[in-house]
């Protein structure tokens, strides 16, 4: 894959390895660990926090979406700033605003200051995230080295979002649910002092232009389309909330694209797409987020809600997925080497997609060794997925590294909430057909209770509980239909990522090799 000719007879200059590289790749995946475990952690503490301060429904939904609204708006922008600007400074700076947003959770007494609260951690993770990555690029210059460490960064990222659910249950055993929040506090301060002394400053040559308009337009472009993604999972295409916000992020988008393609120097180099192996990168970091999201919400709810586990012992259930991943992360590389990158992308997709379907199509009823099975099939096809990033950075000049490590950073955020509404929405769909407004009337629920009922499973049971003894058999159709639904979204999860498996083949040269591509 070659992305520039020398002049004749010159070789390119290559930027000597860092002496202190695997010490600040320690630094830049502890700190991509705890953002990452950010993400999840709050499933678990979610009962407890809708104990203490009573949000409604709405405020519930925004405790939730507000990080990865954030998170995506900004990646772009930010990118581009650590590119003109140092991204040692913004990922410093990241560091100190992730670690006083979780101080600031001590001085919340209402649901929106935990809602403010996860909108300024939106804010540090956006400048911590892609400066991980695009510094990993500078860190290591010598391709073997770098697909390696970019093998360890992704694993780092899946067994974030993994552990999340177990470090948040353990903490809820013996704490509060400010915890969950104070926990990230000690670690950035370390991250804060480790990065002064081990990272190496790194710019762009040649950074994007200042362009106000195009900062505009990202913003409000991806934040506007991953409201209309959540909103399009819950009240379905005609709803307002999601064909407005559907609209304008379109306008955006598409106009930010264009202006893009016009600039020599572009806040965010969109021409990386022209690469057929940047696109299949690309592709497979979003799938496996869509994956990994889609997944760990299902089953948390599940193990918790029909299973009856705590949220310690459902976090260690959910642990063979972080395990298989864990495994396999580190072993890609050398396998992509050996069988080729595209052979190992598209299979990891397939891998996870078949880890999908087994929800769907083993033996009933569903229990717990068999979906046990289904996460280690999850995380052995996303530990494949390593590679995805080397492939994504290997296709992108140096000098655009920023760019190329923003698209694949909001190409997880992007898969991450289309996985919560796509595989979410097919599960509420199920769950709510299975109970039927005629018969829940008849088991006594009448009013807005039945709405509460077909609204989620905790609403479910909740009516079930106040119903007392004539509620058992609500609570009964309630779980099985949960239950039904994770299946069905398993099987549409299994479909959808053999579908990205094939395009990832398609995509991906046959002659692709990360070891040989060019800085």
């Amino acid at each position: 894959m070659t992305l520039g000719h020398p002049a004749p007879g010159a070789t390119p200059a290559v930027p000597p390895p860092h002496p202190r590289r695997w010490a600040g790749l320690a630094v830049l995946c502890a700190s991509l660990l705890i953002v990452t475990m950010d993400m999840t952690i709050l499933n678990v503490a979610l009962p407890e926090i809708s104990a203490d301060l009573r949000p409604s429904s709405v405020q519930l939904l925004w405790m939730v979406d507000v990080y990865s609204l954030v998170v995506a708006g900004l990646l772009v922008t930010v990118a581009a700033l650590g590119d003109r600007w140092g991204r040692k400074r913004m990922l410093v700076l990241g560091f100190s605003i992730f670690g006083l947003a979780s101080v600031g959770v001590l001085f919340v007494d209402s649901p929106g200051g935990v809602i403010a609260i996860r909108a300024l951690l939106g804010v540090g993770g956006a400048m911590i995230m892609p400066s991980t990555l695009s510094m990993i690029r500078h860190l290591f210059t010598e391709p073997r080295e770098r697909a390696t460490a970019l093998g360890v960064w992704a694993t780092m990222a899946a067994l974030g979002s993994a552990l999340g659910p177990v470090v948040g249950g353990a903490l809820l055993e013996a704490f509060s649910w400010h915890s969950a929040f104070l926990f990230n506090v000690p670690v950035m301060v370390v991250a804060v002092v480790a990065a002064l002394f081990l990272l190496p400053e790194s710019r762009s040559p040649r950074p994007g232009r200042r362009d106000l308009l195009s900062t505009a337009l990202i913003i409000v472009g991806m934040v506007t389309l991953v409201y209309a993604i959540k909103h399009f999972g819950k009240d379905g295409l005609a709803h307002p909330e999601t064909w407005v916000p559907g609209i304008v992020a379109a306008v955006t988008l598409t106009w930010f694209v264009r202006r893009s393609l016009t600039q020599r120097d572009p806040m965010l180099e969109v021409r990386l797409f022209k690469g057929r192996a940047f696109t299949a990168g690309t592709v497979g970091a979003l799938t496996a987020s869509l994956a990994i999201a889609a997944t760990l919400l299902l089953l948390a709810q599940w193990m918790q809600l029909v299973q009856g586990y705590s949220p310690l012992a459902t976090g260690v259930r959910l642990l063979p997925m972080a395990v298989a991943a864990a495994i396999v992360s580190p072993l890609s590389p050398a396998l992509a080497m050996r069988v080729g990158a595209r052979t190992v992308l598209a299979g990891g997709l397939a891998v996870s997609g078949v880890g999908f379907m087994v929800l769907f199509l083993g033996p009933q009823p569903l229990d717990y060794p068999l979906v046990a099975v289904s996460l280690v099939l999850v995380g052995a096809g996303l530990g494949s997925l390593a590679i995805a990033s080397a492939v994504i950075m290997a296709g992108a000049p140096a000098a655009k590294s920023g760019s190329a490590a923003a698209i694949e950073e909001t190409s997880y955020e992007v898969g991450a909430t289309l996985g919560v509404a796509v595989l979410g929405s097919i599960a509420a769909a199920q769950f709510r057909s299975a109970l039927n407004p005629g018969e829940l009337t008849a088991d006594g629920v009448h009013g807005p209770a039945v709405d509460a009922a077909r609204e989620s499973l905790a609403g479910a049971l909740e009516v079930a509980h106040r119903l007392g003894d004539a509620g058992s058999g609500l609570a009964a159709t309630a779980r099985a239909a949960f239950t039904d639904s994770l299946e069905t979204a398993g099987l549409a999860g299994g479909l959808l990522m053999l579908a990205a498996a094939a395009l990832v083949w398609f995509l991906t040269p046959r002659e692709l090799s990360i070891a040989d591509a060019e800085h």
